[in-house]
């Protein structure tokens, strides 16, 4: 049963989002400060973290900026878009602006929860025109075979796992770092540069979409 920190001091929202996580069984802990949050991650391994920014005590910025390898939903009435940018940048997986849709925050879990699945069993990944195989490190641009390096691969698989959605850099070193050598952001634009080269010699469409100053996503 996966395991969710759920950071919020407003009582009535904070056991809606309880008692939808119960229902839909996962495992809830709670903090109502950020300060009581930082005890219980210092003691818990958790899945994943949903996190109000408005807390006594740490705010939820201060929080992202001390959790490391663990996916976190911002759920905020914060509505600016440097609120959201900011955020996302210094860490946070998701942005949710209240008040949320229950199907939609669920879902948004379940994507973070696959994100994260280290150990992640993949049958092959098919995109437009693209086929990842996912016993070997091929890519299939156009039924062409494309050599892939390992860490070429380990980002096309988490790019094309969730196409929609955009990842951001810290998320996606975190990511791809499980699965292969360290990896920085400036050696991930050169993976990513490369990618794209490849794909390009098979096709004039463009694949892997920079979403700037945030991260990367496939393209529409």
């Amino acid at each position: 049963m996966k395991k969710i920190l759920i950071i919020e001091d407003d009582m009535c929202v904070h056991n809606i989002i309880e008692e939808l996580l119960k229902n839909n069984r996962y495992n809830t802990h709670n903090a109502y400060s950020g300060t009581e949050a930082l005890l219980l991650l210092e003691k818990e391994k958790y899945d994943l973290i949903l996190l109000d920014l408005m807390l006594p005590g740490l705010t939820g910025e201060e929080i992202i900026k001390r959790v490391d390898n663990i996916p976190i939903i911002v759920l905020s009435a914060k509505i600016s878009s440097d609120d959201k940018v900011n955020c996302l940048l210094s860490g946070a997986s998701d942005y949710i602006i209240k008040p949320f849709d229950s199907k939609e925050l669920l879902a948004r879990i379940e994507v973070q929860l696959r994100l994260n699945n280290k150990n992640i069993l993949i049958d092959n990944l098919e995109y437009k025109k693209l086929e990842l195989l996912s016993d070997s490190s091929t890519l299939l641009v156009c039924n062409h075979k494309v050599k892939l390096t390992k860490t070429e691969y380990a980002i096309l698989k988490q790019l094309l796992l969730n196409p929609r959605q955009v990842i951001t850099k810290k998320r996606l070193l975190d990511l791809i770092n499980i699965d292969t050598e360290d990896c920085d952001e400036n050696s991930l634009r050169v993976h990513i540069s490369n990618l794209r080269k490849k794909i390009r010699d098979y096709t004039k469409d463009e694949y892997i979409e920079s979403v700037w100053g945030i991260g990367f996503k496939m393209s529409d």
